[in-house]
C-alpha cells in the first residue's frame, strides 16, 4: 500500500471512530432521560394525567365526594345550648332574662314562686335553675328578691324537632320558630338504639317515622321502684334519670308510639358496691326499641322541650328527614 492510500485509510477510522463514540453517547444520553421520566416519587393525591377541563358537572361530583365519609355525608354539628341560659349574649332569640320578683302584675293574693314563674313563661323549673345556678344543677331552686334567670319570651312560639338518623345512632336537636318558620340546629348528640332485627322495616327494634312526644314524663332517683316487664324494679337500673315517652303516630310510622320513650342510659351497681351510668351501650344498638342518652344528655333535653311541643322523627339516614320550616342564615 503506498504512503496517500495509508492516509486516506487512516482518516476514515478516525471519523468512523469519532462517530461511533457519538452514537454510543447519544444513546446513553436519551436512555436516562427515559430512566428519568420514572424515577420520581408520585403523589397519590396529585393528578397525573392531563385531562380535559372539567365541566360543572363534573365538578359538582367531585365536591359531593369531598363530603362523603365511609360512603355517607357527614351529620350538620352544633352545640348552642348554653345560649338557653347565658345571662348575657350570646343568647337565642327565643329567650329572655328575667329579674325575680316576689309581687308580680299577673298573679293576685301572694307571694310568687320559682313555680309559678315557671308555669307562667311556659318553661320548666329545670331549665330556670339551670339558668339560675349558672351551671348543670337542675334541682337546687331556691330564689330570691332580685335574682335574675331565663324564660322563654311569652311571644315566642316554638316547637322543638328531634332528628335520630339510625344508621349513626345520632340524634339531633332542633327548635322551630313558628313566628318566622326558621329551624335551628341546637346540638347533635350520640344515642343507644334497639337490637337489630331484619323482620323491621327500619332493620331495627327502633322504629322509623314521625311520633309526637307525650306529657306523661318521668325523673328517676335511686330507690324510686317502678314495674318493668311485671318485674318490680329500681327503675333507674332500666331508664336513667329521665324518661319521655312517645305519645302519638304521626306520620310513617313502622310501629305503635305505646311503650317507646327516650331515656337514660341504664344504671348498675359497680365493683365498690355504688350505682353508676352504664355507659357502654351509647351509641351501640343494644335497647328494646327506645332512644337512650348520657345522663347528662337526657337531663339537658329534657329541662328544655318538656314545656313546648316535641316531635321526634326517626329515618335511616338524616338526608331523608322531612324537617320543619327553612334553615336559619
Amino acid at each position: 500500500m503506498n504512503f496517500p492510500k495509508l492516509i486516506i485509510l487512516t482518516v476514515v477510522l478516525l471519523f468512523g471512530s469519532i462517530l461511533f463514540v457519538s452514537l454510543v453517547r447519544g444513546s446513553k444520553k436519551t436512555g436516562a432521560a427515559q430512566n428519568a421520566s420514572y424515577s420520581q416519587p408520585i403523589e397519590l393525591e396529585q393528578e397525573v394525567r392531563l385531562v380535559e377541563e372539567p365541566s360543572s358537572k363534573t365538578t359538582s361530583l367531585v365536591a359531593d365526594k369531598s363530603k362523603i365519609v365511609q360512603g355517607k355525608i357527614p351529620l350538620p354539628q352544633a352545640n348552642r345550648i348554653e345560649e338557653f341560659f347565658n345571662l348575657t349574649a350570646p343568647q337565642l332569640p327565643i329567650v329572655e332574662t328575667i329579674t325575680y320578683k316576689s309581687r308580680v302584675n299577673w298573679l293576685k293574693g301572694r307571694p310568687a314562686w320559682l313555680s309559678d314563674y315557671a308555669s307562667h313563661f311556659h318553661t320548666s323549673r329545670h331549665f330556670i335553675a339551670r339558668s339560675l345556678n349558672g351551671k348543670k344543677d337542675y334541682f337546687k331552686q331556691d330564689v330570691a328578691e332580685g335574682d335574675r334567670f331565663n324564660v322563654f319570651k311569652e311571644e315566642a312560639a316554638v316547637a322543638f324537632h328531634l332528628l335520630v338518623d339510625l344508621s349513626r345512632a345520632k340524634l339531633l336537636f332542633y327548635y322551630h320558630d313558628l313566628n318566622t318558620d326558621e329551624r335551628v340546629l341546637l346540638k347533635t348528640y350520640n344515642v343507644g338504639l334497639g337490637r337489630p332485627d331484619t323482620s323491621k322495616p327500619s332493620g331495627f327494634l327502633t322504629p322509623v317515622g314521625k311520633y309526637k312526644l307525650g306529657d306523661k314524663i318521668a325523673i328517676y332517683e335511686p330507690s324510686k321502684m317502678g314495674y318493668y316487664q311485671g318485674q318490680k324494679t329500681e327503675l333507674i337500673r332500666i331508664f336513667g334519670t329521665r324518661w319521655i315517652p312517645f305519645e302519638q303516630e304521626l306520620e310513617g310510622c313502622s310501629a305503635p308510639a305505646k311503650g317507646l320513650g327516650i331515656h337514660g342510659l341504664p344504671w348498675n351497681t359497680n365493683d365498690q358496691g355504688e350505682l353508676v351510668e352504664i355507659r357502654t351501650s351509647l351509641g351501640k344498638y343494644e335497647s328494646d326499641g327506645c332512644i337512650r342518652l348520657a345522663t347528662e344528655d337526657i337531663e339537658e333535653i329534657f329541662a328544655i322541650v318538656v314545656t313546648k311541643p316535641t316531635i321526634i322523627e326517626l329515618v335511616e339516614d338524616f338526608t331523608e328527614a322531612k324537617l320543619p320550616g327553612k334553615e336559619s342564615s
